[in-house]
């Protein structure tokens, strides 16, 4: 097949993802020493790094019984929606696999699909599209680049004009962790219409002991195919892996009560990198986080993710960490004093599992 042979895909490209913007983001995240999730997935070789690590230690790959979770959730929730047409719009779709999965139920279900595959990577869509190819044709895919941290309008964006008029699944999963709550959930809330559906999984620090939880699964974060994804976008801008050492540790979040496991490159010796015309000094002694994950204890989820329903399923719960399923339906709207009332409904109980 030669290069005339193969097909053309059209991509939506948000503007939060437009080369400015990409831009200044980048050079913020190095003045800042804090880099952007996102600065992990821009290029071909860092979606292949990260699928074959998802590949790897994901639980969805490896664990039936988290598996099974998945299952059982997408059976639930395609027996909930009536509508002859479905839209399945993925935030975060990483390589598609569990989307595919709930499109292949809507589909045996007589549905008619339709699919926009999200994700800050435009290599990483691509993929999700070619996953979900299998159950659904060309026309009905919408492949969307968009960064979810930074963009305002995704109620107006997310979406194809074509399947305005039908309902929605949106999908969130694995990605929690990488937000502030406060930050994602009023965004997620506005995607959600009367009678559309939010699915979303939510990791949990294992055991009534919160600080021992987060012990206990610190050393999951810190392997050798994390160590190299994560080091690929130093490694890109210049940086040589005997400049220092990358480390992974615990430490109090911004938002109160909450923990997370950050990796940071701490440098040994300086470095100077030059990136889009700045220059960038790194000295002895300094460190740049390269990334985070939010683990939240079970006594404070009610908190973040919802009501009582939320708050009696946690309490009997067993210790080991979990990975939870829920959705989230008929809109989120405000409430009182402008905070959100969340509708929360416990899809499938979470079942205990180990990464």
């Amino acid at each position: 097949m030669t290069a005339h042979d193969l097909p053309a895909v059209n991509v939506v490209i948000h503007a939060s993802q437009f080369p400015e913007k990409v831009r200044r983001d980048l050079l913020e995240s190095l003045h800042a020493r804090q880099v952007n999730h996102k600065f992990h997935y821009d290029s071909v070789k860092q979606t292949q790094k990260w699928l074959a690590l998802h590949q790897a230690y994901s639980p969805t790959r490896n664990d039936a019984d988290c598996a099974a979770i998945y299952d059982r959730g997408f059976a639930a929730a395609a027996a909930r929606v009536k509508a002859k047409a479905v839209h399945v719009i993925s935030l975060g779709c990483g390589g598609g696999q569990k989307d595919t999965r709930l499109l292949k139920l809507l589909k045996k279900a007589g549905r008619q699909i339709y699919y926009t595959p999200c994700d800050v990577s435009a290599a990483m869509v691509l993929v999700a599209r070619q996953t979900a190819l299998a159950v659904l044709p060309e026309k009905n895919c919408f492949p969307f680049v968009c960064d979810l941290a930074t963009a305002d309008d995704l109620p107006a964006n997310l979406g194809s004009r074509f399947t305005f008029h039908v309902s929605r699944i949106t999908t969130f999963f694995g990605m929690i962790p990488n937000f502030e709550p406060q930050i994602i959930l009023p965004k997620l809330a506005s995607l959600v219409r009367p009678k559309d559906l939010l699915l979303f999984s939510a990791n949990l620090a294992p055991g009534n002991n919160y600080a021992a939880g987060m012990k206990k699964i610190l050393p999951q974060y810190n392997n050798p195919l994390t160590r190299d994804w994560l080091m690929t976008f130093l490694l890109d801008l210049g940086v040589e892996r005997s400049d220092g050492k990358l480390r992974f540790k615990i430490e109090a979040d911004r938002t109160p009560g909450l923990k997370r496991i950050v990796a940071g490159f701490h440098f040994t010796r300086s470095r100077r990198i030059e990136v889009d015309g700045e220059t960038f000094n790194f000295h002895a002694g300094e460190t740049i986080r390269l990334s985070f994950r939010i683990a939240t204890p079970r006594s404070m989820s009610a908190k973040f993710l919802g009501d009582a329903v939320w708050r009696s399923a946690i309490n009997g719960l067993p210790s080991r960490r979990r990975r939870a399923f829920f959705w989230w339906s008929a809109g989120l709207r405000p409430g009182a004093k402008g905070a959100l009332e969340f509708k929360l409904q416990l899809v499938w109980k979470i079942c205990e599992m180990t990464r």
